[in-house]
């Protein structure tokens, strides 16, 4: 019988066992002692620099000026929160959309000292205390017209700043100038001398609302060493659309209020045989009003012809030339005949009516004269297109 050699299988065999045990073992060979990242050599991983922060003012700063800007910024991490504040008074910002920046967005106080508090994300803090300038010279509003309060006003009215400085930096004085109406129209400002800036609308304002005019000037730069030291905000009321449109051809004045006529007038205007004796023609606005007021002839002295110093009841002014809307007994006139000094006269009981329903910046349109209102002949500001209103504004934007 032929016998098998069973030395080759079992040679076969140990050299599979050999390859199982190693496929098996769990694929990691035997670490070295002392390696990197084992046991007894292992490397920490780096700590994190904190975020550099940088406050400008800097920290100590004097006699900083109230509109320079406080720039809060954070390198190598971002901002968290930003305060800067003095007393009460907290520093509007805004952070950029990396939030590695802040911005102060509004002008600061004069005289006052600010403290900054820097939190980032991480957590790293940061403080800064500066003072800023007392101004040389002060800035204020000193009158805002129409604005008595509990007083409402004609759908014409303007807004009539005035200043108590000469202001040069107008751009910058504008820009604060803020006004808000619950029923809002296009409008602008615009400068009729260095003291005295105007907002006129587009067309007039909706009846029956209120409009907000706030003055933000505090820190504001006006000129050389000038700084605005208070803000001032106003209210001011529109009452009814009252509408009066003149027409001196017919002797007649229609008063319209909110759209409905609710008196005719017969009235006689000036008799327009000299230019100063001629009723303007254009919008005006009434300006105010005086039971009785005195009216005296304007560059006469007495004895001079066509010289005249008389007390007039329930006159409504519209104009600077002295243009009114009063009473006379003149009866035989009214309706018929233009023979007044300029003023638009009608009977007494109905001049009364007008005077007791009027309100300052109401309408009264005038037609039918070969002189024209000059647009800053008192509040005739309507005389102006609006696109021309607007080249006057300081911010050409």
């Amino acid at each position: 019988m032929e016998r098998r050699d069973l030395r080759k299988p079992l040679a076969a065999l140990g050299l599979a066992a050999a390859m199982l045990a190693t496929s098996c073992s769990g694929g990691t060979p035997a670490a070295t002692p002392g390696a990197a990242g084992t046991p007894g050599g292992e490397t920490a991983a780096p700590t994190p620099a904190a975020p550099t922060i940088r406050i400008s003012p800097a920290q100590g700063g004097a006699a900083v000026r109230p509109d320079r800007k406080v720039v809060v910024t954070a390198a190598g991490g971002a901002l968290e929160e930003v305060t800067v504040r003095s007393g009460s008074h907290k520093l509007e910002g805004d952070f950029d959309a990396q939030r590695t920046k802040w911005t102060s967005t509004v002008p600061m106080e004069p005289s006052s000292t600010y403290d900054v508090s820097v939190r980032t994300v991480d957590g790293t803090t940061a403080t800064s205390t500066f003072t800023t300038l007392k101004p040389k010279v002060e800035l204020a509003v000193s009158d805002v017209t129409p604005a008595i309060k509990g007083e409402k006003v004609g759908v014409g009215a303007p807004i009539i700043v005035t200043f108590n400085q000469q202001v040069a930096n107008k751009a910058a004085v504008e820009k604060a100038l803020e006004v808000k109406a619950e029923k809002p129209v296009p409008g602008a400002w615009r400068w009729i001398n260095d003291t005295t800036v105007i907002y006129r609308t587009a067309k007039y304002w909706p009846a029956h609302q209120k409009i907000t005019f706030t003055a933000r000037i505090k820190g504001v730069r006006g000129g050389k060493d000038m700084y605005g030291v208070k803000d001032l905000t106003k209210v001011i009321r529109i009452g009814a659309a009252q509408i009066a449109v003149v027409d001196t051809r017919k002797h007649k004045m229609i008063v319209r209020r909110d759209g409905k006529v609710v008196q005719t007038m017969l009235i006689s205007a000036g008799k327009g045989d000299t230019r100063e004796y001629t009723t303007t023609s254009g919008v005006h606005l009434t300006m105010g009003k005086a039971n009785p007021e005195r009216m005296i002839s304007p560059g006469r002295k007495k004895g001079d012809p066509g010289y005249y110093d008389l007390m007039i009841n329930h006159a409504v002014r519209f104009s600077n030339s002295g243009e009114y809307v009063h009473a006379l007994n003149n009866v035989w006139a009214q309706g018929r005949q233009n023979v007044s000094h300029g003023c638009v006269n009608a009977r007494p009981d109905q001049a009364k009516w007008f005077y007791d329903q009027v309100q300052r910046g109401d309408v009264i349109t005038i037609t039918g004269t070969t002189r024209q209102l000059e647009w800053n002949n008192g509040w005739g500001f309507w005389q102006m297109p609006f696109k021309e209103w607007r080249k006057g504004s300081a911010l050409k934007a």
